[in-house]
């Protein structure tokens, strides 16, 4: 008799499976689904039942480099990371072989296939859309397996030698042009003020008097300059109205 109860008490013992907060078990009978089990200390009877774990927790995978080609026939390798959750643990065992490789693999063809339809430069300046669009890919195709992609990102994207040379010499005529706008423009903007100056001095008598002796006076401070006089037209004309008066 104690025998017997001693029996059934290790057998108790060794049926007892904990499942951790951040798990859910998948709970099988007779090799059929039966439930998912919840945290805590559980009774799995050897032989006729068995478990699998499922971690709910968000997992990032990194998916490694692939070579894809661009839509402007620009090859290039591009990796990214994404991060995904299991929402139905039954799902996640019943529907799909390995589902972590699983993911891997389709997140691996998706941002080969996503990126192919993108020229190099909206790939480039877009990557937040690219990620996003593999995302919703990714995400749609993988809910059968219980499994929601919470976010994907593109990490880095290596492009040729030759092209990276091609890129820098681009964005280097970008600056060049850039600079030769900024210059017209100021150069434009003095124009305009000088035409404005101009026609202030010529409408006040006597202002453009004032602006030589003004010039004059800044030229003197240095006595190392040397200066020529031009002088004004009105001059010439009074000392020949001068002339003219005297004889």
């Amino acid at each position: 008799m104690w025998y017997f109860i001693g029996f059934i008490l290790i057998l108790i013992i060794m049926s007892i499976r904990q499942v951790d907060q951040y798990e859910r078990g998948v709970k099988f009978q007779l090799g059929k689904f039966i439930k998912v089990v919840n945290p805590g200390w559980r009774l799995v009877w050897p032989i006729f039942q068995s478990m699998t774990k499922v971690d709910i927790r968000v997992k990032a995978v990194d998916v490694p480099f692939q070579e894809t080609i661009t839509r402007d026939n620009v090859s290039a390798k591009i990796n990214a990371v994404i991060y995904y959750r299991v929402k139905h643990a039954d799902k996640a065992v019943l529907e799909v072989e390995k589902f972590q490789y699983a993911v891997s693999q389709l997140a691996q063809t998706t941002m080969r296939n996503v990126c192919g339809e993108l020229e190099l430069d909206e790939l480039l300046a877009n990557r937040e859309t690219a990620a996003q669009k593999i995302k919703q890919i990714v995400d749609k195709a993988t809910d059968p397996w219980g499994i929601s992609v919470e976010s994907v990102e593109l990490k880095d994207i290596i492009l040729p030698d030759d092209m990276q040379r091609v890129i820098a010499k681009q964005a280097e005529a970008e600056r060049e042009r850039r600079s030769v706008v900024i210059k017209s423009q100021g150069e434009v903007a003095a124009a305009e003020n000088l035409a404005k100056a101009a026609g202030i001095l010529s409408a006040q008598q006597g202002a453009l008097h004032l602006r030589t002796l003004s010039t004059l006076n800044d030229v003197s401070s240095d006595q190392s300059n040397t200066i020529i006089f031009a002088i004004p037209l009105e001059i010439l004309r009074a000392f020949e109205k001068m002339t003219n008066h005297n004889s």
